[in-house]
């Protein structure tokens, strides 16, 4: 009895100093240039990194992946946001909210709130997007990884975005159903991810020309509804091109996605 009543001691006494050792993201807020408030993680010290959510998502996303802790245990500042319209952001019902690269501007404005003259930057999905945006609106940027995406999205009046956008105003097809679906089940703002996809940044293909940033593009091998990735990479000058094994979904949680990133930003 008394050993039971030890290994108790002892257990509960390792589970305490485990919890006590960890550090907790906690959710930080700031008010935008038009005062959107925006939610957004600070972990770590070191270089910056920024790390930017796809569509129906949110920071906590990369929770799920290896990258997040990967890039702390490798001694670098994690910063990740809640884009507006997800997450603990102020979900705005205006087109206003959403015009002129308001999403572009509020990742301008958090790097401002936390005074960075220099930081990296990951972007996936639709977040890869929005970074293509950035990389030709801030010079601060060194160097960014453009995930999950192809050259599509350079066309303005790209099909599958405007599939999407349809889709959350109440126009849906077989090709958008899952993701419609997937919002419902997450309890998401269908009017801002309307908003979203109606006001995407758009980057034009000739524009990539002007980046200065230095870029990684990575993909999965599965993953090719947004078109091509190496022609992205083709398109940026001074950019490296990396395939991995995965889909869409799965590819930015895995192991060789995170050594890839990681190994780049070193």
């Amino acid at each position: 009895m008394s050993i039971y009543k030890i290994t108790i001691r002892t257990v509960f006494a390792m589970v305490m100093f485990i919890y006590s050792t960890v550090t907790w993201a906690q959710t930080e807020f700031f008010n935008s240039f038009d005062d959107t408030k925006i939610a957004y993680s600070d972990e770590g010290e070191g270089d910056v990194v920024l790390l930017i959510h796809g569509f129906i998502n949110t920071k906590e996303s990369w929770d799920n992946a290896s990258i997040k802790e990967d890039l702390l245990a490798e001694g670098f500042r994690v910063v990740a946001l809640d884009l507006r319209g997800n997450g603990e952001s102020d979900k705005p019902q205006t087109e206003d909210a959403y015009s002129f690269d308001a999403e572009v501007m509020d990742i301008l404005f958090l790097m401002q709130h936390l005074r960075l003259k220099k930081y990296m930057a990951v972007g996936y999905s639709r977040g890869s997007i929005i970074l293509a945006k950035l990389l030709l609106k801030d010079r601060r940027v060194k160097k960014a990884v453009l995930g999950g995406m192809g050259v599509d999205f350079t066309n303005y009046r790209w099909p599958r975005k405007i599939k999407f956008m349809n889709a959350f105003n109440g126009r849906v097809t077989e090709e958008t159903k899952g993701a419609v679906d997937y919002a419902k089940s997450v309890n998401a703002d269908f009017r801002s991810l309307y908003l979203q996809q109606r006001f995407q940044p758009f980057t034009k293909k000739s524009h990539l020309a002007y980046v200065e940033a230095k870029v990684l593009v990575i993909a999965g091998n599965e993953d090719l509804d947004n078109g091509s990735p190496e022609k992205l990479h083709q398109a940026i000058p001074e950019s490296e091109f990396v395939l991995v094994d995965g889909d869409h979904n799965e590819t930015y949680k895995t192991d060789a996605f995170s050594k890839a990133v990681v190994s780049f930003l070193d």
